[in-house]
């Protein structure tokens, strides 16, 4: 029952890492204003190339990474920065998919699509956070690789010693199973890992990108945090 229960705790916990996941997905548009010969047209993400010039109206995210070609905005890019005032944006300037359009219809130029966009690239590294191992989980494994045969063979040792002292199997068994549930490293290998998944998907619903999970394990040692205003 208690490994169960930690199953389900860690399980849990990738659930809601994942949803954080998906909702840095959900700043990407589905479609895009691209101009062709035709004129104006709707057309998926994925249909969209490099250099190929986008309108982006008012109020809209940017589908992807660019530069600005036309128009004068505001953008929020606070999914960045943390910066909440908008940004102002001019001819040439850079613009990022997942920002948010002020006030202006601006035209863009796409530099970056797809797993090249920076919104990928932070996607990117919240997996590889939740998917690396932190320096005690690495501890943990060792421990385990050592600790796990040693359990087992203390429990054959007491199996052994109880029917050699005239103990029926099923009696000798009780006190051999005790010695597996008590030593059993269950929450070493489970709670490393489910921590650093609940960690890290509850720091990217919150807009803080964990670079891996070192710096996590890491982050309890500081006591000094300096903020960058930007700009």
């Amino acid at each position: 029952i208690l490994v169960l229960l930690v199953k389900w705790v860690e399980a849990r916990a990738k659930r809601q890492t994942t949803a954080a996941i998906r909702a840095l997905h959900a700043r990407q548009p589905d479609m895009a204003h691209v101009v062709t010969r035709e004129g104006e047209q709707d057309l998926p993400i994925a249909e969209v190339l490099v250099g190929d010039q986008l309108v982006v109206k008012p109020g809209e995210r940017f589908p992807v990474d660019g530069a600005l070609l036309e128009g004068h905005t505001q953008v929020d890019e606070s999914m960045l920065s943390g910066e909440p005032l908008p940004v102002a944006k001019d001819a040439g300037d850079k613009l990022t998919g997942g920002s948010i359009n002020g006030e202006g219809r601006v035209l863009m130029q796409v530099s970056a699509v797809g797993a090249e966009t920076v919104l990928a690239a932070i996607i990117r590294l919240v997996e590889d956070a939740q998917a690396a191992k932190a320096p005690i989980q690495r501890l943990v494994d060792q421990v385990s690789a050592v600790f796990v045969p040693v359990v087992l063979g203390i429990a054959l040792v007491t199996l052994i010693g109880w029917m050699a002292s005239g103990a029926p199997f099923e009696a000798a068994m009780i006190p051999a199973v005790a010695v597996l549930v008590i030593a059993c490293p269950c929450a070493l290998g489970l709670a490393t890992p489910a921590a650093i998944m609940a960690g890290t998907g509850v720091a990217a619903q919150h807009g803080i990108l964990i670079k891996d999970a070192q710096a996590l394990e890491l982050a309890h040692q500081v006591d000094t945090v300096a903020f960058d205003k930007t700009g």
